[in-house]
């Protein structure tokens, strides 16, 4: 089957168009992104209005290219996909709308995907990563490992309390006068510095939940960056390069507290370390999930970065992935501004696989 896939949470607009074979194997045809980095640049972060009008100016055109360089007409798809929260939500409206038109005009199913489970599920767009797995989920929004045991079959084990790895990424890249977006500038000047230099913290390391919380440890940098002002350029790479270090030892903690609580909450061991989102990117702790999938005796599966971060290509493999098993929504399907991976419906019990066993219900079924 071939799914169009669109995407408009936050600041990227893209579509793609993927296809499922029956034996779960895939190809994408097209994988189309606009980032909006430019536009929010200047305001030091996403701003919701704009992001949303430059869906709506965009978004059309973005479809188009991805059907013209995949060489497939509108009346070739076997379904549309988009995502319907999380995020903000005058952007989801923008995607999850023209998706609605779509499936209306061509009477193609139409699939609401949870935008976390699209991440979730990218790592068998990839390499077929068979169920259960365990995945680490960063990004400016989200920190979450979850044990992830099939299509629309997932148990949160860990999340964070207050900050996201990004967010906190971003706001110390803030603090310390770097540009926007601020994860990779952080880690290009922590590159050059100490990353002994400063004492921080490690919140939550050591502890038996799977929790992050990272407000202590962004806090602690703004103290230490205030008691040696003016900043020295050589200050500012030693401050860079101390929190990415404590960040890089908090997931170590973290991931290895998920891995026993997976294996005591699923009762097996995972198959597989999964990463997805925008944080995968960083070396330091890409380095670090490979000792963690080393020491727990699992293959580490990272989607390459452009299916890290926010795409059209991780929606249509979700779309597909639920369309193999004969889910899709009605056309009054509603976006959500937060929606819980827990949250996300799956095939009923004793239900086979394929798209004969087609299944029409409310995607935002508590």
């Amino acid at each position: 089957m071939i799914v169009l896939g669109i995407e408009t949470t936050c600041d990227e607009t893209a579509a793609a168009l993927v296809e499922r074979r029956h034996d779960g194997s895939s190809t994408i045809l097209s994988n189309v992104v606009y980032s909006q980095i430019t536009e929010h640049a200047p305001f030091g972060g996403v701003v919701p209005e704009i992001a949303a009008r430059g869906h709506v100016d965009r978004l059309d055109n973005i479809i188009a290219k991805a059907l013209s360089d995949a060489n497939i007409a509108m009346t070739e798809i076997n379904g549309v996909a988009a995502a319907a929260g999380p995020g903000l939500i005058g952007g989801v409206i923008v995607g999850l709308t023209t998706a609605k038109a779509i499936s209306l005009v061509t009477k193609k199913p139409l699939i609401a995907v949870n935008h976390l489970e699209a991440h979730a599920l990218s790592a068998r767009l990839v390499n077929k990563t068979p169920f259960p797995y365990i995945l680490f989920l960063a990004s400016g929004g989200h920190t979450q490992i979850v044990a992830v045991r099939g299509v629309g079959d997932y148990v949160r084990l860990g999340t964070t309390l207050d900050d996201a790895i990004g967010e906190a990424f971003d706001k110390t890249a803030k603090m310390l006068g770097l540009p926007y977006p601020g994860g990779p500038q952080v880690e290009k000047r922590a590159h050059n510095g100490n990353l002994q230099r400063f004492s921080l913290p490690r919140p939550m390391a050591g502890r038996d939940n799977a929790d992050f919380s990272l407000s202590g440890l962004k806090t602690a940098i703004r103290l230490e960056a205030e008691n040696i002002a003016p900043l020295s350029e050589k200050d500012i790479d030693d401050l860079c390069a101390s929190f990415q270090r404590a960040i890089a030892d908090v997931v170590f903690s973290r991931l290895r507290a998920g891995i026993q609580i997976f294996n005591r909450r699923i009762g097996r061991r995972p198959l597989a370390l999964v990463a997805a989102g925008g944080v995968a990117a960083n070396q330091m702790i890409r380095q670090v999930l490979q000792i963690i999938a080393q020491e727990a005796l699992m293959p580490l599966v990272v989607p390459p970065p452009e299916l890290c971060t926010d795409n059209g290509a991780m929606i249509a493999w979700a779309g597909a992935e639920r369309l193999a098993l004969g889910l899709s929504d009605k056309l009054d399907v509603s976006p959500r501004a937060r929606w819980s991976l827990e949250d996300v419906s799956h095939p009923p019990a004793g239900r086979p696989e394929g798209p004969s066993t087609h299944i029409r219900h409310p995607a935002d079924r508590r």
